[in-house]
């Protein structure tokens, strides 16, 4: 099973390995780097802040010495999403008011990443308050999908997949509430992992409205990474990681999965549900066993409608919504306690089962649109629907805090289809170990 890839450069892992070996120097990584994105992001804008003499720097003292044991990214260069913060740069979470907000400390992700030896190149595109499915903003324009200009390259990680996708860089961080690495890496057939809920720190990951004060990391938002290999995924993760994490090292053939292709909120185009179904009729040729249905599924239009009210708390940190209505902290904390009662169904499924899979999103990247996103409508199945219900394929992992890989399938009339793969909460390696063990078996 074949899916589009749009560059053969090496990956994270692979070119540190080369900067190890001699055969190529950091400036020489960080130059090459340079140039492809300069070649490449005229047409997609997929890199919305540079750093390229900082970049150049950087590279430039890292070669004057040998790399340690615990810097396994030394000399990689690499770009991360527009709103982690990086020092002497600007956050603006794709807002004009906060073109000038140059910020002075990295990110926690940023200096772990520095620390293990990557070179940051810039930041990468967005949209406005990370709040939409297409990566368009006031400040920087809009990013393409590199496989089609005339569609989106997802959101709110757009920049990050489509630089990745591109060749431009072998890797990124981003983050994810509502599908926000899952998306693009779906859209742009790149492998993207979100994190388990607490893996990995968010501090410096603040909108600028916070007027660079640390906040609370409030719920459901988590940080993670995107690479073009799980090998990648997984350097990048035990990087970033807060703590240590345990693998199982089981095999496809070992495995039980379910896969759940039905919701009764949003329903799975073909062009979808037909790589998918492609790649689990794979799985079983190879051992695994799949089930379709299972009574300890939870009630998936019961936890996306406690999602959708989870997320509007937390996009909105608390504040009224635009015709005055509030939440009590009573129902806040109920809310809560139902979002555990949801995590706990869950550990009982995964009790029974090692992971399930489920589409990241119910199409294909679609057609540039700027219509707001809860007016914005879409077809399915030749079916005209509402956009929004996209997102119950997002919150059957974020609203149960749960880790999920996408893994790149196939494709449909040359875009890419991606297929998460969802595991227990804490089981972040063993989720990539798998995404990549399906990804080897569907494409060698």
């Amino acid at each position: 099973m074949a899916y589009p890839k749009l560059t053969k450069q090496p990956g994270a892992l692979e070119t540190a390995a080369a900067i190890r070996n001699g055969s190529m120097s950091p400036i020489e990584a960080v130059e090459a780097a340079i140039a492809r994105i300069e070649h490449h992001d005229a047409h997609i804008n997929a890199v919305a802040v540079t750093d390229f003499d900082r970049a150049r720097d950087a590279a430039k003292a890292l070669g004057k010495r040998q790399p340690s044991a615990d810097e396994p990214l030394f000399g990689v260069p690499m770009t991360v999403k527009e709103s982690f913060n990086v020092a002497g740069l600007p956050t603006t979470f794709g807002h004009e008011q906060y073109a000038d907000n140059i910020v002075d400390k990295d990110a926690e992700v940023v200096r772990l990443l520095k620390g293990a030896g990557a070179i940051i190149l810039g930041k990468t595109n967005v949209p406005p308050d990370l709040a939409d499915l297409q990566s368009n903003n006031p400040v920087y324009g809009r990013t393409n999908n590199p496989h089609d200009h005339d569609r989106v390259a997802g959101g709110s990680s757009g920049g990050s997949a489509a630089a990745v996708a591109s060749g431009m860089v072998p890797c990124e961080y981003g983050s994810d509430i509502g599908s926000s690495i899952r998306n693009p890496a779906h859209f742009n057939g790149i492998y993207g992992h979100k994190t388990s809920f607490g893996l990995v720190s968010r501090r410096g990951h603040t909108h600028p409205a916070a007027g660079g004060l640390d906040v609370h990391e409030g719920p459901l938002s988590v940080v993670g990474p995107l690479a073009r290999s799980a090998e990648d995924l997984t350097a990048l993760l035990e990087i970033t990681t807060a703590r240590p994490l345990v693998r199982r090292e089981k095999s496809l053939s070992e495995c039980r999965f379910l896969a759940v292709l039905e919701h009764p909120v949003s329903e799975v185009d073909a062009s979808v549900r037909v790589p998918i179904e492609e790649a689990l009729a794979e799985l079983e040729k190879a051992g695994a066993t799949i089930d379709r249905t299972s009574a300890l599924l939870p009630d998936l239009a019961e936890l996306h409608a406690d999602y959708l009210r989870l997320l509007n708390v937390a996009m909105a940190r608390g504040r009224p919504a635009p015709g005055g209505k509030e939440m009590s902290l009573v129902d806040y904390y109920l809310l809560l306690d139902r979002q555990a009662r949801c995590e706990y169904a869950w550990g009982d499924l995964f009790a029974e089962y090692d992971f399930v899979l489920a589409p990241p999103l119910p199409f294909l990247a679609y057609k540039h649109d700027a219509t707001p996103i809860n007016q914005r409508r879409i077809t399915i199945n030749g079916k005209d629907s509402a956009f929004a219900d996209a997102l119950a394929w997002a919150g059957i992992a974020t609203y149960p805090n749960l880790p999920s890989t996408v893994v790149p399938v196939g494709a449909t009339d040359g875009l890419p289809c991606g297929m998460q793969v969802m595991g227990p909460r804490w089981s972040d390696l063993d989720c990539i170990a798998t995404a990549g063990a399906i990804g080897k078996l569907l494409h060698g």
